[in-house]
């Protein structure tokens, strides 16, 4: 289906004007909005050299990325065999404290926890790769509460918890629900949505229409509950090899885009109320987009990402391509002032102008090595960016 040039136009315009908030916190996966934009300004992008290294240091191995909250930073790592919750200082990256809240996970792709933790309100919720999902003081770690999940899928819990209203919001499986809410200071189960197996997928909260949802992206599904009640009001089937939905979903305008890797692709949807229930018109279906587990940025109309082939850029409304760098795989990026921070999956970090005539870095520069599949965080002027088990913190202060 092709749209008119105005109606792309209207989006565009209306892209520029998202709100972000003014704090420069990161509180969860992607950031306060879930869309992997950072509101921060004055940010140094170019260097002669390689920019300066304000602290690094090893916390063990883990694919999680950061929470970033006042003069703090939120990540796992593993040590003496258990999956670790660690609390860092963000000036000098010393242990402010460290919570063991799971034995170990291994696998031949990179061991330890996948999800990332979520801070909200004094308390941190972490999901560990085995099930359990833990809530703690986020001023010391003790624990507040936890729960556990029994349905691990075939790489693992990888989900962020989301925090939204009064609930906590997670992806269990089977039985427990394809999504499950909690009390998100009592821990108390509030509703199950969905039998699917689990998928890998942060949920994701959004508004339409003036109502409160979620996304839930399964194994084997995209669902939709209000978040209030938990009460199902769409699905659609989305078969994956090996049930692999990974890559957070978008909701922007109206409309939602899924995308999986293999051999699945992407499609847009334009949502519409029917009654009590939401329906979704197909707008594109394309395998332009084959995100394994790297999320888009949208951005001015048009979605950025390092997906399973290639570094692109896609045009949201019509799917697309504007460009694609090939073999810049699997690389995660963040927006932050009209730039993209990409770190290749070896390490090396490309900043340069988000556009889409083509992608030209202003600073390229090997900050890590190994494998990087984790997502850069911006916070108070400084980058966080880790591999398997060191983080490197960058500074971009002007």
């Amino acid at each position: 289906m092709r749209l008119t040039q105005r109606r792309i136009a209207a989006f565009t315009l209306a892209c520029l004007f998202i709100p972000h908030p003014a704090h420069a916190d990161w509180p969860n996966f992607r950031g306060p909005n879930f869309d992997g934009i950072s509101s921060e300004t004055g940010l140094k992008t170019e260097w002669p050299g390689k920019p300066p290294v304000a602290w690094e240091r090893e916390v063990g191995s883990a694919f999680s990325s950061f929470a970033a909250v006042g003069d703090r930073i939120y990540t796992c790592g593993m040590t003496d065999k258990q999956q670790v919750l660690f609390c860092l200082s963000a000036k000098d990256g010393s242990i402010i404290w460290q919570r063991p809240f799971e034995k170990e996970y291994r696998n031949e792709h990179g061991d330890g926890t996948r999800a990332t933790p979520t801070v909200h309100d004094g308390r941190v919720y972490i999901q560990g790769a085995h099930g359990r999902l833990l809530c703690v003081n986020a001023e010391n770690g003790d624990e507040i509460w936890s729960s556990q999940f029994d349905h691990k899928p075939t790489w693992a819990y990888s989900a962020s918890v989301s925090v939204d209203g009064d609930l906590a919001i997670a992806a269990a499986g089977n039985d427990q629900g394809s999504l499950v809410a909690f009390d998100r200071k009592t821990g108390r189960p509030k509703w199950t949505c969905g039998s699917d197996p689990a998928g890998y997928a942060m949920p994701y909260p959004f508004t339409f229409e003036s109502q409160r949802y979620v996304v839930g992206f399964t194994g084997k599904s995209a669902i939709i509950a209000e978040l209030e009640s938990g009460r199902q009001v769409w699905h659609q089937s989305w078969d994956t090899d090996w049930d692999v939905n990974a890559a957070m979903p978008i909701v922007h305008d109206g409309y939602l885009l899924l995308t999986s890797g293999y051999r699945t692709g992407a499609g847009l949807f334009k949502l519409n109320k029917s009654g009590d229930r939401l329906n979704a018109e197909s707008v594109w279906r394309s395998k332009v987009l084959l995100n394994k587990f790297q999320s888009c940025v949208l951005y001015n109309g048009n979605l950025y990402v390092s997906d399973q082939k290639a570094l692109k850029c896609v045009e949201f409304l019509t799917g697309e391509e504007r460009w694609n760098l090939a073999r810049v795989k699997h690389g995660p990026l963040t927006l932050a002032q009209g730039n993209l921070f990409l770190l290749t999956e070896d390490g090396e970090l490309r900043i340069g102008p988000a556009s889409p005539d083509g992608f030209s870095p202003t600073t390229t520069a090997q900050i890590l090595d190994g494998r990087c599949w984790s997502v850069p965080v911006i916070h108070n002027k400084r980058l966080f960016a880790r591999n398997l088990e060191r983080i490197v913190a960058i500074d971009l202060g002007e």
